[in-house]
């Protein structure tokens, strides 16, 4: 018995020596220089809980409002498996933001990795944003997208109009992910066997989750909706290429000439992929911008009154009502880009902008260690008082003296520098389209939900159902 006791011991003891050692490695990562302030959090899992709790409010994250407190504008954490630095120092990120290729490159979590990673065949970061800006751009918008968008929003609010009550959200999903599908393949969603809007909302909400792939867990349910939409998608092609019918004007013919040059054989998964990336590009940010905007003019009678005489005046400008809405009144809406922008400023779809250390970075005395993830905290920036005062107001007029650098350094809804969205310009002009349409022919009034949280994307937990009617004329 002495012995079995002093060999459990001996191994107690080796097992919190080796435990202890580990502990110590995780939280002390080796590095060449000093690493910014912060914890590591535990073992493995990191402080991926506390990303993932909801903050009840329109307010920074807890998560970074509590460790930028501690720390300061740069600290150091774990999320999701992997060793990351999280920067809200305007400067620093204006700096990386014009590094991209050089000392960053752009990076996602494990779950988005594994989602939108594209075969090394057709994955030129140029080719795919040339392709956005040829079928998306401004050029497009100007010929032919912008009186499309207002068709598509006045089908939609007359269809929504004849319902007891519209969950938000989840309705403009419809809309902007069916549109967008029209652009990119000449199809929409709605034959599909699944919810295609609330599979790319689980995918959006599921960006941050622990990377542990066994069914029940996040990552798991987000790989599972990545392989159905693929898979769809992947049917959308092949029976394209059945097809004797060619030239339809979407993005799809392109793909399928560009990838099939030389008489190589057509890579159906490739081209599928490159939908699927496409179409979550272009619409949850919509989506969510949208659903949240009708929230705050909702609380905000003043503002969309204002916002309402804006449209208005647009309509007795014209000779002719019926006549589609074109570029020249959309650059008029100026009151409208200072609502969405500030809507953009509140919401912060996403926490920030993902990247990835090539290199050794010195800032601040400290160093960012190669290999490490970078989040550049947009959502911080945007809902800091030194930038905006009064950060939690929604105060559209701010926009109308704002100092262009705080817009330039402290502003980026869409990313900055040489990786800005390539669809920034398509993402305004439908919102912008949606509100024409909806104040001017339209009221609305909350029916139940409307309850905002973070987690740390904006949130509706309860859903936000509300009913809308045509105006009296």
């Amino acid at each position: 018995m002495d012995l079995v006791l002093t060999i459990a011991s001996i191994v107690i003891a080796i097992i919190a020596v080796f435990t202890t050692r580990y502990a110590y490695k995780w939280s002390s990562p080796k590095r060449k220089g000093i690493l910014p302030p912060g914890s590591m959090g535990f073992p493995f899992i990191g402080e991926t809980l506390q990303l993932n709790f909801s903050s009840p409010s329109i307010d920074l994250h807890t998560f970074f409002a509590k460790r930028f407190k501690r720390y300061g504008p740069i600290f150091r954490t774990n999320v999701a498996g992997r060793p990351v630095i999280v920067t809200a120092d305007p400067e620093f990120n204006h700096f990386l933001l014009r590094q991209d290729g050089k000392l960053v490159v752009p990076w996602g979590m494990d779950t988005f990795a594994k989602i939108f990673q594209q075969s090394k065949q057709f994955s030129n970061q140029k080719y795919n944003r040339s392709l956005i800006l040829s079928y998306f751009g401004v050029e497009t918008l100007k010929e032919k997208l912008l009186p499309q968008m207002e068709d598509v929003v006045n089908k939609t609010l007359v269809k929504w109009s004849t319902q007891a009550s519209v969950e938000l959200k989840h309705a403009t999903m419809d809309m902007t992910l069916n549109f967008g599908a029209q652009l990119l393949f000449g199809g929409d969603f709605e034959d599909a066997p699944f919810d295609a809007s609330k599979m790319y909302m689980d995918l959006t909400e599921g960006q941050m989750c622990f990377p542990l792939n066994f069914p029940g867990s996040t990552h798991h349910k987000c790989l599972q909706i990545h392989k159905r939409l693929r898979g769809w998608l992947k049917g959308v092609v092949e029976k394209r290429l059945a097809s004797p019918k060619r030239g339809h004007g979407n993005l799809l013919d392109h793909l399928i000439q560009d990838i099939s040059t030389d008489q190589s054989d057509i890579k159906e998964d490739v081209i599928a992929q490159l939908l699927f990336g496409f179409s979550f590009n272009i619409a949850p940010t919509i989506a969510s911008t949208l659903a949240l905007a009708i929230k705050l003019l909702a609380d905000h009678p003043t503002t969309l009154e204002e916002l309402t005489a804006e449209h208005e005046a647009i309509f007795k400008n014209r000779e002719n009502l019926d006549t589609p809405l074109t570029w020249s009144e959309f650059k008029s809406m100026t009151f409208t880009i200072q609502v969405i922008n500030e809507v953009l400023r509140l919401g912060n779809i996403a926490p920030g902008l993902y990247r990835r250390a090539m290199k050794d970075i010195p800032v601040n005395g400290y160093i960012i260690p190669q290999g490490w993830g970078i989040i550049i905290a947009s959502s911080a920036m945007h809902l800091n008082p030194s930038y905006f005062e009064d950060p939690l107001s929604f105060n559209p007029g701010r926009w109308k003296d704002i100092n262009p650098e705080v817009v330039s350094k402290c502003f980026m809804p869409f990313g900055s520098g040489m990786k800005q969205c390539a669809g920034a310009e398509y993402s305004r002009a439908f919102m912008a389209a949606f509100l024409h349409v909806l104040v001017s022919k339209y009221r609305w009034k909350m029916v139940k939900g409307g309850k905002i949280v973070r987690s740390p994307l904006i949130n509706f937990p309860d859903g936000f159902h509300f009913k809308i009617s045509k105006k009296k004329t």
